[in-house]
């Protein structure tokens, strides 16, 4: 009878015991299921840039998820938006240009307003970054630069977005946001693997970009470790560190450097009235004002300058003189370094390939050269041009108004000095510049590398997704917890009862 209690006593220990381990067991489960298994899942974020040029505006809206690749937002272009009119440099001289200019600028944001999800405005950073036309007028005239910022920035601060700044950035930075735009786009920071986890590309190879603009034109590009300098830049990005050299010449943009090869022609003509221009199809004409030529900073006023005096100036093709003025507005011999670009400037040689757009881009394509060439090619190319009837031109450019066709002959020589005699690209490294518009259907340009900067700055809202809600969890912690405490005491009973 005594060795029937005593199986009986151990086997309800037993089963006790089972029941213990089972709840502790359960408890553990359900704590380590809800920890692991749940997940993070981030909102979309968006930023809006406007890029205000020298000679007009862009609005771009950017989105991006909110989980940061190595700390740096993956971002893609969700509109672009181009404000009709002038750039703002030009505002704050004529009341009803800026009327047309607020209204265009208002069009734009409407559409941006409709393109970001209501929910999101106020947490949508808003930057406005002006470029080398806005640098220019700060030397020229500081207070209208001031008063022009200033009235976009009551505009901006009036949308429903989280404006954050509008400012003048440097030459630097825009040569910098670029060279990260075009990187970007071509994925040579990161890429997806086989577990669809971003990695870095293998050999981590990189892109140089050249910008050229209306009023400045950039180079940037990564050089070795151990260069220093002013126009060197130590930069993390997708957790990796690059040395980028950068520089931004002012006054030699597309716009700016027509002006000087203008002034350079008036000065060598006998006749001011009647002007031949090396650099104009056979065939045009045009009057200028000369305010047109000289109301700049990068252009010295004659004596007894008159801005409304008429300037008539007549196609007269001669390439080789063209080029030969063109080249006259660059310094290639002052040198204090071991490697110039020009105008005293130290740029180390050329390396790798190399991506060339907006007035680069648009050269080139009236040359009729797409993506990349040689540098012989390109030559005949700007030559052929140069020749070309102005009737000629015409119908084979159908697409190019009259006037930005006129400026492609000095311009294509300006790029070929440039690039040549300036970066100092020859046969072989002239292969490796390719003159492009966009990648995979994106604008180039420095706004959104200045947006893939900043998104490291923004907050993202993080929503955490459990596989069991709050209350169930808690329903299932409380029941599986007083199991155990329960199983703890029966044992503690039974344990009492064996020992008397």
């Amino acid at each position: 009878m005594a060795s029937k209690r005593q199986v009986s006593y151990k086997c309800c220990i037993a089963g006790v015991v089972l029941l213990l381990l089972t709840s502790i067991a359960a408890l553990i489960a359900v704590a380590v299921i809800q920890d692991t298994w749940s997940f993070k899942e981030y909102t979309l974020e968006y930023g809006i840039v406007i890029d205000s040029g020298s000679s007009r505006s862009n609005v771009y809206l950017y989105a991006w998820p909110g989980e940061k690749e190595n700390e740096t937002g993956v971002v893609t272009e969700i509109k672009n938006c181009r404000v009709s009119g002038d750039g703002i440099s030009e505002m704050k001289v004529d009341p009803e240009k800026d009327a047309k200019s607020w209204k265009a600028f208002s069009d734009c944001m409407d559409e941006v307003r409709k393109a970001v999800p209501a929910a999101k405005h106020k947490t949508t950073p808003l930057f406005l970054g002006a470029t080398a036309g806005m640098r220019l007028l700060r030397e020229r005239d500081e207070q209208r630069s001031n008063e022009i910022l200033a009235s976009l920035r009551e505009y901006l601060i009036s949308l429903p977005f989280a404006f954050q700044n509008a400012s003048i950035i440097t030459g630097q930075e825009e040569g910098l946001y670029g060279w990260i735009t075009v990187n970007y786009l071509m994925g040579n920071f990161f890429e997806k693997n086989l577990w669809n986890t971003y990695t870095r590309p293998e050999g981590g190879k990189t892109v140089g970009s050249m910008d050229l603009g209306g009023a400045s034109t950039q180079i940037a590009f990564v050089v070795d470790d151990d260069l220093r300098g002013p126009n060197y830049m130590h930069i993390k990005l997708y957790g990796y560190p690059y040395n980028v050299y950068t520089h931004s010449f002012l006054c030699y943009g597309k716009n700016e450097a027509e002006k000087r090869i203008l002034d350079k022609i008036v000065q060598e003509s006998s006749n001011p009235t009647y002007i031949m221009n090396p650099c104009y199809a056979e065939g045009y004409n045009v009057t200028y004002n000369a305010s047109f030529i000289y109301d700049t900073e990068c252009t010295k006023k004659p004596k007894n300058y008159n801005p409304t005096q008429e300037i008539f100036m007549v196609g007269a093709p001669d390439s080789d003189k063209c080029g030969s003025i063109v080249k006259s507005i660059f310094d290639f011999k002052n040198c204090s370094s071991s490697h110039c670009s020009f105008d005293g400037v130290e740029q180390p040689p050329v390396t790798g390939e190399f991506m060339a757009y907006a007035g680069f881009f648009y050269t080139a394509r009236a040359l009729g050269i797409n993506g990349s060439s040689d540098l012989d090619q390109f030559n005949s190319s700007v030559i052929k041009f140069c020749h070309t009837h102005w009737t000629v031109l015409k119908q084979e450019k159908t697409w190019i108004s009259d006037r930005y066709l006129r400026t492609y002959c000095y311009a294509a020589h300006y790029i070929f000095s440039l690039l040549g005699d300036g970066y100092k690209f020859d046969k072989e490294t002239w292969k490796n510049i390719n003159f492009e518009k966009e990648v995979k259907k994106t604008s180039i340009g420095w706004s959104l590398g200045y947006m893939l900067s900043m998104s490291n700055m923004i907050p993202s809202e993080v929503k955490q997704i459990s596989p069991m809600t709050n209350s169930a969890f808690a329903g299932l912690i409380f029941l599986f917890s007083a199991l155990t405490i329960v199983t703890f005491i029966v044992v503690f009973i039974i344990l009492v009862r064996t020992c008397y």
